[in-house]
């Protein structure tokens, strides 16, 4: 009843799907020359413009098929040698409160970490800076938050990971973007090797004070259900991480290497497995997903528990108080750890 398309009307459709796919590469590989090419910036535009007509003249242009694909080849295998030439460095000028890297050392249950950060805040950008060796006792481990952090309301958090010990002490770590001086972080050069990723050990004084108190953000606090073994787990995975950039530096990446993404890599490299959820990238809302998996408290709809969560206003209140953890966590409801069934990770 009806014929089949002509084999050139498939054979166009072939080469505009294909040429599209090659736009696409090419635009991102441009956007990739343009931003962390050579110096003059001039230069690195020529080049960017030079990458995206070629493959693009390529497609338009070059026949048969397997020809195309080898000059493409070419093209894009040049881009990918000086791609992987670009490598992260510990040895730039950095911004004094990213200036330190945190290295850990374990003896049994005994860690203790160098270069945390505890600054003594006057402003956002006026601080003393404060670098401390602290030791934890990882017997002493009684559970880990989650904190997410909002700065506006495009629906995206930052998220922090902070371990509980029965002794008081909390340990606060933050993924973020190692800046140099005068830097300002950028969402589209994130993708593109312009910062190297940072993990900031620091006390909860520091980390999420700096948030509430001087950048007015809206931080909500979430006691995580995980059990102690995989909590522990956990902080041991992010300690090899930590040293292993302490010793060679790493690329932050807006969409595999950011906040949250690296938090599942963690949990992930533990074992525990979980589906996708498209509120892993778009994390906004992160803390409803963690919800329906019953990961937080879930004895309250979820409205109440998150309005329950806003530590903002215990945290501006307790300010520079020795006590801050304690207080900010005042009416935060801690549910019941979960059981693991035998076997699990």
């Amino acid at each position: 009843m009806f014929d089949s398309p002509p084999a050139l009307t498939m054979h166009a459709i072939g080469w505009l799907l294909f040429g599209f796919a090659v736009l696409l590469a090419a635009l991102w590989c441009g956007a990739a020359v343009h931003f962390t090419g050579p110096h003059p910036v001039w230069l690195a535009n020529l080049l960017a413009l030079g990458l995206i007509v070629a493959a693009v003249w390529t497609v338009v242009t070059v026949r048969p098929f397997m020809r195309a694909l080898a000059t493409l080849a070419i093209v894009f295998g040049l881009w990918a040698l000086w791609w992987n030439s670009v490598q992260p460095r510990n040895d730039r000028d950095w911004q004094p409160d990213v200036a330190r890297t945190a290295r850990v050392e374990l003896d049994g249950d005994r860690m203790t970490v160098h270069d945390l950060r505890n600054f003594d805040y006057r402003s956002e950008t006026d601080y003393t800076p404060r670098w401390e060796t602290r030791t934890y006792d990882l017997a002493k481990l009684e559970g880990v938050d989650l904190y997410m952090s909002y700065w506006d309301t495009s629906g995206i958090a930052h998220t922090i990971m902070s371990w509980d010990f029965s002794d008081g002490q909390h340990l606060a770590i933050s993924i973020e973007t190692r800046k140099e001086k005068g830097e300002e972080y950028s969402a589209v050069k994130g993708f593109f090797k312009q910062f190297e990723i940072y993990y900031v050990v620091a006390d909860e004084r520091d980390v999420i004070r700096l948030r509430t108190n001087y950048r007015n953000e809206h931080v909500y606090l979430y006691p995580l259900r995980t059990p102690i073994e995989r909590a522990r787990k956990i902080l041991l995975d992010y300690v090899e991480t930590i040293n292993e950039l302490d010793a060679k530096a790493d690329f932050y990446n807006a969409a595999t290497a950011n906040c949250t993404t690296s938090i599942t890599k963690h949990v992930r490299k533990i074992g525990i497995t979980f589906p996708f959820d498209r509120r892993l990238i778009w994390n906004g809302r992160l803390d409803e997903m963690l919800y329906e998996h019953g990961i937080i408290d879930t004895s309250r709809p979820f409205a109440e528990v998150r309005q329950a969560s806003s530590i903002d206003a215990r945290a501006q209140a307790a300010d520079q108080d020795p006590n801050f953890s304690a207080r900010i966590r005042d009416g935060i409801v801690r549910p019941p750890l979960l059981v693991l069934p035998a076997g699990a990770p």
